[in-house]
């Protein structure tokens, strides 16, 4: 098996024909031939619509196999643009207007916003016609006039051209542009794949939203370069997902904290199920795993887990712990695989090993750099070469990196820095803690406060002082919560991640 793939049609090139490659639940497989087939013919109808390489083509579709295949078969020839389907038409009027994309993509029947705003943009919409009876994923695409002049560059993406773009989350900014190329996907794939050791043999269950580049890389395109299979569900929910794990028998899955915890939840009446689809391993990425959701994810379901560290900007994944027998570190995010990392200073200069700076990166999977964006590129690049991730960490001298915290997140309370990380793995030792987010307060005389959201264990009951009297005596005065808010669910992003900026403000505390 060819392991430099450069482009997404090369990528999905290495699974035999008659092979597997996307699955779903209740659904007949499509095999690798069948993918290959529907790039090519995809990518042909595109180029004959007047859409080609590097032209932008953004994708609203629901979880599953089509959003699955419609993303490949789309970057296999042009620039794939995945959206939430769950924004408003405020959001897809800021999105679709700030990608320039040359054609909408919806599914057959769909009456989302976002077409009536692409329609007042001036821009094409095409409905996906699904067709499962040729397997989970196939479709054609239907378009409403007819066909213009033919694209000017035609045929399939080279590695050069721009696979992917999405926008950074924007949680204290203005979203900007992430522009992925062929090369730094397929590079971030081959990277999964290693440090997973995916082979043909492997089958993945896939929960995380495919509008995201977690799902798309590590849910997606890692496994199938593999030549290894995914079933590709209609989201995450932890009421289906044993049943979605009887039938598909996957031997790995991936996804964020909030979803292995609602896992955990309900593992204990589906034993059945645990014991009957026994996991390579587990994925965890996108946000911190607790160590002690870590420990009971393993001791359920028999498998290590294995956290990795990724960001949009390195078409996910930087770091991974590595599988049995290297040693897996919980609390760290384990060894770079894929790019090179390193710790700076305030200055960009290199730390010892064991000391504390700002985490940064380079490799043939980060981007070149944000679109039309000066300011960030000269703020996020060092002159190295170097890409500033906004996040502090400390490497081990073997190599182990652990993350303390988003630098935009640390706690300043008058002069004493905090990391909210610390102080959110000392409450879920209290024995009522199920999930908690500590975030900054305003405060008028010391900037910032220490507070935390917390939601409490089914039947379990704790009061906010009880809490802060079992943090003040594992916790240094100052870095214990002055406000603690018990909550029934703790507000998160699109992507299911606990997001600490912003919280106060969402909660009404600020």
């Amino acid at each position: 098996m060819t392991d430099v793939a450069t482009t997404l049609r090369a990528l999905i090139a290495t699974g035999a024909d008659e092979a597997p490659a996307l699955t779903s639940p209740g659904g007949v497989a499509l095999t690798f031939s069948g993918l290959r087939a529907l790039a090519d013919r995809t990518v042909a109808s595109l180029n004959a619509q007047g859409v080609g390489r590097g032209e932008r083509v953004a994708i609203v579709l629901p979880n599953g196999p089509e959003m699955a295949a419609a993303f490949i078969a789309v970057a296999s020839g042009t620039t794939s643009a995945p959206l939430n389907p769950a924004y408003t038409a405020d959001e897809f009027a800021f999105y679709l207007a700030d990608l320039r994309a040359r054609l909408l993509i919806v599914a057959q029947g769909s009456d989302s916003p976002a077409i009536a705003v692409a329609e007042k943009l001036g821009m094409a919409v095409a409905r996906l016609v699904p067709s499962p009876e040729k397997g989970a994923g196939s479709f054609t695409l239907s378009f409403a006039g007819p066909a213009g002049e033919p694209a000017a560059q035609g045929g399939m993406a080279e590695a050069g051209d721009v696979a992917l773009v999405l926008h950074t989350s924007g949680t204290t900014s203005r979203p900007k542009i992430v522009p992925l190329s062929q090369g730094n996907v397929c590079a971030s794939a081959r990277h999964i794949r290693a440090s997973l050791a995916f082979t043909a043999q492997d089958r993945g269950l896939n929960i995380m939203p495919l509008f995201h580049i977690h799902g798309l890389i590590a849910g997606i395109l890692a496994p199938l370069s593999g030549g290894g299979q995914v079933c590709c569900t209609p989201g995450f929910n932890a009421l289906k997902f044993f049943g979605w794990m009887e039938e598909a028998k996957p031997t790995w899955y991936t996804g964020v904290p909030t979803m292995h915890q609602a896992i955990l939840g309900r593992a204990g009446r589906n034993r059945e199920a645990i014991a009957g689809s026994p996991l390579r391993f587990i994925r965890s990425s996108s946000a911190s795993l607790p160590p002690q959701v870590l420990r009971e994810l393993e001791e359920t379901f028999g498998a290590p887990v294995i956290e990795a560290y990724g960001m949009t900007e390195a078409a996910h994944q930087m770091a991974s712990n590595p599988l049995p027998p290297k040693k897996n570190r919980p609390g760290s995010v384990g060894l770079a695989a894929g790019p090179e990392i390193a710790i700076v200073d305030v200055a960009g200069e290199p730390v010892p090993a064991g000391e504390t700076g700002e985490i940064v990166i380079r490799g043939p999977n980060v981007m070149a750099g944000y679109e039309n964006n000066e300011k960030a590129n000269s703020e996020a690049f060092t002159r190295q070469g170097w890409f500033r991730t906004g996040d502090q960490g400390i490497l081990s001298p073997d190599g182990y990196l652990a993350i303390t915290g988003r630098l935009k997140e640390i706690i300043n309370r008058g002069g004493e820095k905090i990391s909210p990380r610390e102080v959110d793995e000392i409450l879920l030792d209290h024995p009522a803690v199920l999930q908690c987010v500590t975030f900054a307060l305003p405060h008028d005389k010391l900037g910032e406060e220490v507070a935390a959201a917390i939601v409490l264990r089914d039947g379990a009951s704790a009061e906010e002082r009880e809490i802060r009297s079992f943090a003040s005596e594992r916790l240094a005065p100052f870095k214990v919560p002055a406000r603690i808010v018990i909550l029934p669910e703790i507000p998160r992003g699109a992507t299911g991640k606990l997001q600490r900026i912003g919280l106060a403000q969402k909660l009404g505390l600020a």
